[in-house]
């Protein structure tokens, strides 16, 4: 276990081209723990969160809940919608997502605040799909899950030396419970061990992937895989008379596509899924009539293609009927 640990930190080091100083650290119980792990040891006493949609809402709930800190600043937009949060004084951190999962909206990563403040960014759906620059990021965190094609139940975070310093800081003053105590997640972690055994088969699932995308070319390939995947979608949805794009062109994700339908969607699904096609129906709590289809580098470009030969033929008998 700890041999593969050490390959996986090393290979996200490399996937990622990280700074000197920066460090991964892993643990048990997938990105959700880190939402209650960050205001325990990330946010001195004031935060200031972009919130868009379900998930990006949920760190910032998580902050509002803790008793150590005081309740964020929230800048809360309309799902569809995405914007980095401002710079404001006062604030120590700064949180937002790269990727909307709800909603299909990306941002880039870019740091926010002053030299005092941290910048925390949940890649979750993002992360080894999508280029990115590290050392605009603090905390950059996320579960194997999507892009790396494992299974949840893991999270890994990328730390900046600021971040590592904030960590040890504020947990050797505050009670943290060990299961959120990034402190001893990431002194487990420079050993490549975790607090608590993890599953084994998500780590080999990972390390698989982590191999799978150097040979491809690394993460500028990944960017690129899923940059022709969502366009091969975005494309067939601005010249389709029944579907439109739900996002704005200037915060579309690469990884997830949203789109908006005039025909019914959950009998799209249906008609799909009694033909093996399966995962794209939208977001349930977002309550709209659209499609929602990751386009994760495991996805080949060309069964995209035949998703959507697959999806234009559905409309057709649903039109005509």
């Amino acid at each position: 276990m700890k041999n593969i640990l050490g390959s996986i930190r090393e290979g996200i080091a490399h996937l990622f081209n990280l700074p000197d100083g920066y460090e991964v650290a892993l643990g048990n119980g997938g990105a959700s723990l880190l939402w209650d792990a960050i205001p325990f040891c990330l946010v001195e006493d004031q935060a200031k969160a972009s919130t868009f949609g379900q998930f990006s809402s949920k760190a910032a709930s998580a902050i509002d809940k803790n008793p150590f800190v005081s309740s964020p600043i929230v800048t809360k937009l309309e799902p569809g919608a995405a914007a980095l949060p401002t710079s404001e004084e006062g604030v120590d951190t700064y949180l937002y997502p790269h990727n909307e999962t709800s909603t299909g909206a990306m941002l880039p990563v870019k740091r926010v605040g002053g030299d005092e403040a941290l910048t925390v960014v949940d890649g979750t759906s993002s992360a080894g799909a999508v280029a990115y620059d590290p050392a605009e990021a603090d905390v950059y965190y996320f579960s194997p899950q999507k892009a790396f094609a494992a299974d949840g139940g893991l999270w890994l975070a990328v730390l900046s030396p600021a971040a590592v310093s904030r960590i040890e800081h504020l947990t050797a003053e505050r009670w943290v419970p060990d299961i959120l105590n990034l402190n001893l997640a990431l002194t487990n972690s420079r050993q490549n061990q975790t607090l608590n055994t993890p599953a084994l088969a998500t780590l080999h699932l990972l390390h698989a992937q982590l191999e799978w995308m150097m040979q491809q070319g690394g993460l500028s390939a990944m960017d690129a895989r899923t940059k022709e995947s969502s366009s091969l979608i975005y494309d067939w949805a601005e010249r389709t008379e029944w579907a439109h794009p739900f996002v704005d062109e200037s915060v579309r994700s690469q990884v997830v596509v949203t789109v908006d339908v005039d025909l019914p969607a959950g009998e799209i699904s249906r008609i799909c899924r009694e033909s093996g096609i399966v995962d794209i129906d939208s977001y349930r709590g977002l309550g709209r009539n659209q499609l929602r289809i990751a386009t994760f580098p495991a996805t080949d470009p060309g069964e995209v293609r035949a998703l959507l030969e697959s999806l234009t033929w559905v409309g057709q008998q649903l039109s005509t009927n």
